[in-house]
């Protein structure tokens, strides 16, 4: 991957089907999600046609799957799967996974798996979506353990969730699991484990801005929001204090580059700063330059 020819990285990309035709959502989730975002266009592009969209507009892409299998019953887009792919487009996808918590030592063993054979470089936790408080130490300690040895990312879902809007009880899903504070015990329990605190975390925002402020591996992704809707403490942080700590995200295919791009061209956001927030934080926290 050749950084200097990339416009941006964007940290935060969905592969929401496999080659088989099999999406990670059930069909009513799924459609409640595309409502909550007004999704327009083609919800859910395969691989290839992610990277063929990246490419196209000289950006790179972190991507993955959700695995909450044991909440919903239904089976992620195979990890294997979005790895091979990036692997096959290693110009514009990084590949990270997604291992539902609930896997026990078996899951563990595929964290390690994925990381040494197949390159993967992060891992996405959902925590309102899997069911599970991420500092709960007998669901997914042991996989923060092989995070933390291998030096990949841990990326959190954090904040409200599109995922059950609109659906009679939310689908079931809980909001309270992707309260940031509960990252933060992660954070303070494996010191040297790179965090992500995905999307700007309303209701709670100004968690998050703390929990990233005192623990130097805990990044903020602004994905899943158009920039013109941020709150202002977020683009306050973002010019000043968390200003190497803050990342581009999208949450594509329900949230475009496009879109999101467009929007934060308008928003107060210093000229030195933009090419933090847009390449040069990712780059350097997914190793692919120099500290």
């Amino acid at each position: 991957m050749n950084v200097e020819d990339l416009v941006a990285i964007d940290v935060h990309t969905h592969a929401e089907v496999s080659s088989k035709g099999h999406s990670s959502l059930a069909d009513d989730l799924h459609d409640a999600s595309s409502a909550y975002f007004k999704v327009e266009g083609k919800r859910k592009p395969t691989l290839e046609e992610t990277a063929a969209y990246y490419r196209e507009r000289k950006m790179a892409a972190v991507i993955f799957t959700v695995d909450a299998e044991s909440a919903t019953g239904t089976a992620p887009v195979p990890n294997e799967e979005v790895a091979e792919a990036a692997a096959a487009n290693s110009d514009v996808l990084i590949p990270f996974a997604s291992i539902d918590p609930f896997r026990g030592k078996a899951g563990v063993k595929q964290a390690r798996r994925l990381v040494e054979e197949y390159g993967v470089k992060g891992f996405k936790f959902h925590p309102s979506v899997q069911g599970f408080f991420p500092n709960d130490r007998s669901v997914a300690y042991a996989l923060y353990e092989v995070i933390e040895e291998t030096g990949t990312i841990a990326l959190f879902h954090t904040g409200q969730t599109g995922i059950g809007a609109g659906v009679p009880g939310g689908g079931g899903i809980r909001l309270k699991y992707s309260n940031p504070l509960h990252v933060d015990d992660v954070a303070a329990d494996f010191p040297h484990l790179k965090i992500i605190l995905a999307h700007p975390s309303f209701p709670w925002q100004d968690e998050a801005l703390a929990v990233a402020t005192h623990k130097p591996g805990v990044h903020i992704d602004l994905s899943g929001w158009s920039p013109k809707y941020f709150p202002p403490q977020l683009v306050q942080y973002a010019n000043t204090l968390l200003k190497d700590k803050v990342l581009f995200g999208s949450d594509f295919p329900v949230l475009t580059p496009d879109r999101w791009l467009a929007d934060f061209e308008k928003l107060s956001i210093k000229d030195e700063v933009k090419p933090k927030i847009l390449k040069e934080n990712a780059a350097r926290l997914l190793g692919l330059t120099k500290p």
